[in-house]
């Protein structure tokens, strides 16, 4: 039996695996790659040069993989990839690329992304990261591995949000989030260390307590921002765990491209 519906429209070019379900009413155009046990909802585009990985679930209504919305955007040859076991819900819009960076937008594996999240052209998603209802990603976005932002969130272009991160409902994010922290709110201001996070993800005892000292570093010393990192740098021990979290946090700020929130 065809797991294709009768009324989806999919271009004779396009490469599905055999495994792959498409609901009623879908358009797929003659670019598209998707690999076993993904499933496409009804009355979704999937276009451009989209390549997705196995196991996903895209819910209906949903439009995958068209042109940036950049206006210096000249139709150029772009890609959107998307990786394994990702659940998309109702009236998302991911967008391909642009040649502003290397002309991919990338999603990683295992997000949980809801109903009208947008992700913009160049943006880069992790794995494992939770996007709340109208969560809006401009370009260039990068966000780290289980990252979670709150519902109604605008995340302005070229902004970095850290791994194990979390920004709370409503959040104008604005400038560079650090790895491992709580932030929220309009203006945007840094509130914690993210620790029920950690704690969910089996973080020891030792890790959580290096992380609050870099936050102690970095929020409530009031020190510039190199004093801050030469502290943390010092931290280094016999532990590797807590050395990975110390290496996580500089490479952060090594990269940010906006400014931490401080």
């Amino acid at each position: 039996m065809s797991l294709i519906h009768p009324t989806a429209l999919v271009d004779p070019a396009a490469e599905l695996d055999s495994t792959v379900s498409v609901g009623p009413y879908t358009v797929i155009g003659p670019h598209v790659r998707i690999a076993a046990g993904t499933k496409v909802g009804p009355h979704c585009v999937i276009e451009g040069r989209t390549t997705i990985g196995r196991d996903n679930t895209f819910y209906q209504f949903s439009s995958i993989g068209a042109m940036s919305q950049d206006m210096s955007h000249k139709g150029e040859i772009t890609e959107l990839r998307i990786g394994d076991r990702n659940t998309v819900r109702e009236f998302c819009t991911l967008n391909t690329g642009t040649y502003k960076e290397d002309g991919v937008t990338r999603i990683g594996s295992d997000n949980w992304i809801m109903a009208y999240v947008h992700v913009a052209h160049d943006v880069r998603l992790g794995d494992r990261t939770v996007l709340a209802n109208g969560v809006t990603l401009a370009g260039h976005v990068h966000v780290g591995d289980w990252a979670v932002i709150g519902g109604l969130s605008g995340v302005h272009q070229f902004v970095h949000v850290g791994a194990h991160a979390m920004i709370g409902f409503q959040a104008h994010v604005a400038q560079d989030v650090p790895p491992f922290m709580v932030a929220d709110g309009n203006p945007m201001a840094l509130r914690a260390v993210n620790l029920t996070g950690l704690k969910r993800r089996d973080f020891t005892a030792e890790q959580i307590a290096a992380i609050r000292t870099m936050h102690k570093a970095l929020y409530r010393k009031g020190q510039p921002l190199d004093l801050a990192k030469a502290e943390i740098e010092a931290m280094r021990g016999d532990d590797t765990r807590v050395n990975g979290d110390i290496d996580t946090m500089l490479a952060f700020i090594a990269s940010a491209t906006r400014g931490l929130v401080r």
